[in-house]
């Protein structure tokens, strides 16, 4: 623990100044001294990195708030987007803040002041401090731990046994994950079901576009850029570019995974020889060849109003983003060759032929052409929600983690 206590104590000191800087002082603040709760309930603390790891831990948080309304939930994330995402939940018993450092008197003070009974990390977050500080038990949900991760973990011997000693349950999202962490000291006991938290979306069934939106976008005729990132914009344009000469109706929604690209992407629409609409500025959606969604919260609208959906992150060296939730919609999907972050549930997609990988600009403009007609968008959707099913439910997963959370002191 000495090594690790002084390389996060460099990595706080790094934080903390950008915290300074981006969000003044009470944004540094905030990563040191947890706010006090507005209740003395005893909590449960669920942490995630961002938007994508929380959005898929919503169905699980909103299923125990209803089968333990005595434990309140304190959500904490890596980023400010993650915690405005989770406070737009507006679900009772249910707190959002930005993650403390993983310092030892920081985690203590955490787990004193908000009663913690019990902590959930999800996916790749594994922090020392927080699971070796916590009084009662500890879980992994979606756990994933890549080769080069559990390496460097293994370096750190004997960290390793000692953080995971503290597991009473560790659900990972494949096989894999599950053997890395059992060989860096998960105990056989804490191996729990193989679940994908994020194969679990539900799609919210109030969440509709509005009558603007409906009309300025015909299904079959749209085409969303999910999540995008830096790099991945100028594809974009430029297949957008080649659809229209053949099909002149057809309509681009560009979804930055980081809203506040908004500016730059305004910017390079207009330098590719587009207009653009923004939504964050309550623009009109039927007045420009390029609708930028480059809001927070609003991703089912966007797979609502699309037939074809390209999944960001997947051009670059960012591991690509989920295909549960446009699947969810029964979108045709289309993505680049880097899945790693999601390499079985593509591998399900390609062994199914129910998605299109492609490489470039003239790859993505030829995919979408192939997927114009309404008929084929639909058979392209239903063969990736098909493909994309998997065995474990909710209910299953809830049941294993409520063994651990039987008492009112979760202990």
């Amino acid at each position: 623990m000495v090594l690790y206590r002084l390389l996060v104590s460099i990595f706080a000191l790094v934080v903390l100044l950008q915290a300074l800087r981006r969000d003044g002082w009470h944004g540094a603040v905030a990563r040191l001294v947890v706010a006090p709760p507005q209740t003395r309930d005893p909590h449960l603390w669920i942490h995630g990195a961002s938007n994508g790891e929380l959005a898929s831990a919503q169905p699980v948080v909103r299923a125990l708030r209803a089968a333990r309304p005595d434990l309140a939930v304190l959500v904490t994330a890596n980023s400010a987007s993650g915690v405005q995402m989770v406070r737009g939940w507006a679900l009772p018993g249910v707190t959002a803040l930005p993650a403390p450092l993983d310092l030892g008197w920081v985690s203590r003070r955490v787990m004193a002041r908000w009663r913690v009974q019990a902590h959930m990390t999800l996916e790749a977050e594994l922090w020392p401090n927080r699971i070796r500080t916590c009084p009662g038990p500890v879980m992994l949900l979606g756990a994933r731990l890549r080769p080069g991760t559990a390496r460097l973990w293994s370096r750190l011997h004997p960290l390793g046994p000692r953080v995971l000693s503290r597991v009473c349950l560790a659900s990972a999202q494949d096989k894999d994950s599950l053997a890395r962490l059992h060989v860096l000291g998960l105990p056989e006991g804490a191996c729990g079901p193989v679940v994908d938290l994020k194969a679990l979306y539900d799609p919210p069934r109030d969440v509709l576009p509005e009558a603007a939106l409906s009309a300025a976008f015909p299904r079959a005729a749209t085409w969303l850029a999910a999540s995008t990132h830096d790099g991945e914009d100028a594809v974009i344009l430029a297949a957008h570019r080649s659809l229209i000469t053949q099909a002149p109706d057809s309509r681009l929604i560009l979804a930055p995974r980081h809203p506040r690209r908004g500016a730059d992407l305004v910017k390079a629409c207009h330098e590719a020889g587009f207009q653009v609409s923004r939504r964050s500025l309550g623009e009109p959606p039927d007045t420009a060849q390029v609708y930028l969604a480059d809001t927070l919260g609003e991703m089912p609208l966007w797979y609502r109003l699309a037939g074809r959906v390209f999944i960001g992150g997947t051009l670059t060296n960012r591991g690509g983003h989920t295909p549960y939730e446009p699947a969810a919609f029964d979108c045709a999907l289309i993505h680049g060759p880097d899945v790693l972050n999601f390499k079985a549930p593509f591998a399900r997609l390609a062994k199914a032929d129910a998605a299109v990988c492609v490489n470039d600009a003239t790859g993505l403009a030829q995919a979408l052409t192939r997927l114009a007609s309404p008929q084929t968008q639909a058979r392209a959707g239903a063969a990736a929600a098909r493909a994309l099913q998997q065995d474990s439910d909710l209910d299953g997963l809830l049941r294993h983690v409520l063994v651990h959370l039987q008492s009112p002191k979760a202990s």
